[in-house]
């Protein structure tokens, strides 16, 4: 019986390859998303996923929105926690607003999210928590001292979460991508990109959203049992830990 897996923000960018690539791998997948239907209805229609909408910043929607995909496709057993949003400012022409958005979408998304599943994962002995962290939660960023903070507490959760899991058989791991061309980055002129972005990668390119979807493929897998509490750089050797 195939494993169910579940990846906000699954139906666009990074966890849209993630999506996809663990249906290729034999899992039944579910992607959530928080606002784009069009988009989403038509992830659907090409890649045969079923998308389910709900805000993972919110608890309550979180519980319901996972009952759903339960009814629908049984247990989860794979969780990739890829939800996230920027509000970028410098520090001091941030908002009490913008700071509260990410840190409840990109952190406590983190907590909505894993809290409902987690004593299931327990009573199964196995479980798969994968959070999509970022290079800039490991070495900050101007202008994103919120989005960095978020995703450097990402890291923090998963370490403790991880050591409270191992004992059930579930690993908890996090993967920290550099620039990586979805549609997002690739959105930033082209000047900026290759004067300014690609200059700082030694591998001299942007990484691919597939290059991120194989290492979630191989955490979620029984092959990486004994990973847990790890972190995987994949920023094209822009930084170093």
């Amino acid at each position: 019986m195939s494993r169910v897996a579940l990846v906000t923000g699954g139906s666009r960018g990074i966890g849209a390859a993630i999506s996809i690539a663990l249906k290729a791998a034999g899992y039944k997948v579910a992607a959530n998303y928080a606002g784009n239907d069009e988009k989403a209805q038509a992830f659907t229609e090409a890649t045969g996923i079923p998308t389910y909408k709900w805000d993972v910043s919110d608890y309550a929607e979180c519980t319901k929105g996972i009952s759903r995909v339960v009814d629908d496709l049984g247990p989860v057993e794979v969780l990739v926690n890829n939800a996230g949003i920027t509000r970028d400012a410098m520090f001091h022409k941030m908002t009490p607003e913008n700071w509260k958005a990410v840190i409840d979408t990109n952190l406590s998304g983190l907590f909505n999210m894993t809290h409902p599943i987690w004593t299931g994962m327990r009573d199964r002995n196995f479980g798969r928590v994968i959070n999509i962290s970022s290079i800039n939660g490991q070495k900050g960023q101007m202008g994103q001292v919120n989005y960095s903070a978020s995703k450097a507490g990402d890291l923090g959760f998963t370490k403790a979460l991880a050591q409270e899991g191992a004992a059930k058989g579930i690993t908890v791991n996090a993967i920290c991508p550099g620039y990586i061309g979805t549609e997002m980055v690739r959105a930033i002129p082209e000047k900026v990109l290759t004067e300014r972005i690609i200059p700082q990668i030694p591998v001299g390119r942007l990484g691919e959203p597939d290059e991120i979807a194989r290492i979630a493929v191989f955490l979620a897998s029984d092959d990486a049992g004994f990973i847990t509490g790890s972190t995987i750089s994949a920023n094209g050797g822009q930084f170093f830990v």
